[in-house]
């Protein structure tokens, strides 16, 4: 179906706190991941925790430019739902194989998303497994972007759907995770210092940090 420096804290928010749409549309990037981190994705009968998560801002000339989004030098047929309403999945295909999955956030025509970088699974791990025949830690089924999107069964076609509709095929329910970290960036070459990756400590699925052999240095314009 087609759609138009490291650092720690505990949330002062309760851990089953809703976070509406309009929040989401309000937020800064380190605001917007921090919302999504520790939130439920459900995809027909899959469910699992959002547990790493990392921003990505804009275009050059917008609010938070960010010259490692697909968004730093405008809008295009591909990073359109980054630039549309917040709430909606903006997917991607990485290296020709893996389907990435971000959450946009940010007021309509300013470019955002939140990449899902891993998950734990709670409900429908038959299904994955089936998806993830290979894998044979349950904490690996959803570790990394690229396996989570597998994992769901997302593609292309689910590009632009909206999480927050009760009819969607792709939902999101957001709760505010009561503890996170945040450091640098994975295997981005710009902006790659930022410390705009956020994930739950404890969570066995989080991934490694790689940074880019062609990292640039500190970006200090944001942080």
């Amino acid at each position: 179906m087609n759609y138009a420096s490291t650092e720690s804290c505990a949330s002062t928010v309760g851990h089953n706190r809703r976070v509406t749409v309009d929040r989401l549309a309000e937020a800064h990037p380190t605001e917007a991941a921090r919302m999504v981190l520790g939130s439920t994705l459900i995809v027909a009968d899959v469910r699992l925790r959002i547990v790493e998560v990392e921003a990505y801002g804009g275009e050059a000339e917008g609010p938070w430019p960010d010259p490692a989004s697909h968004s730093y030098r405008g809008k295009t047929p591909r990073n359109a739902v980054m630039f549309g309403p917040a709430g909606h999945l903006y997917v991607y295909r990485s290296y020709g194989m893996h389907f990435c999955m971000n959450v946009s956030y940010g007021p309509v025509g300013t470019a955002g998303g939140v990449l899902l970088r891993a998950g734990e699974i709670l409900d429908g791990a038959e299904t994955v497994r089936a998806r993830r025949s290979r894998v044979t830690r349950p904490a690996d089924f959803a570790r990394g972007p690229g396996n989570l999107g597998s994992a769901t069964g997302v593609t292309l076609a689910d590009n632009g759907a909206p999480l927050f509709a009760a009819d969607s095929p792709i939902r999101l329910e957001i709760t505010e995770s009561e503890g996170w970290v945040s450091g640098p960036r994975v295997g981005v070459s710009a902006a790659a210092d930022r410390p705009w990756r956020f994930w739950i400590p404890e969570s066995a699925a989080v991934s490694a940090y790689r940074r880019s052999p062609r990292a640039m240095p500190v970006d200090e314009r944001m942080g």
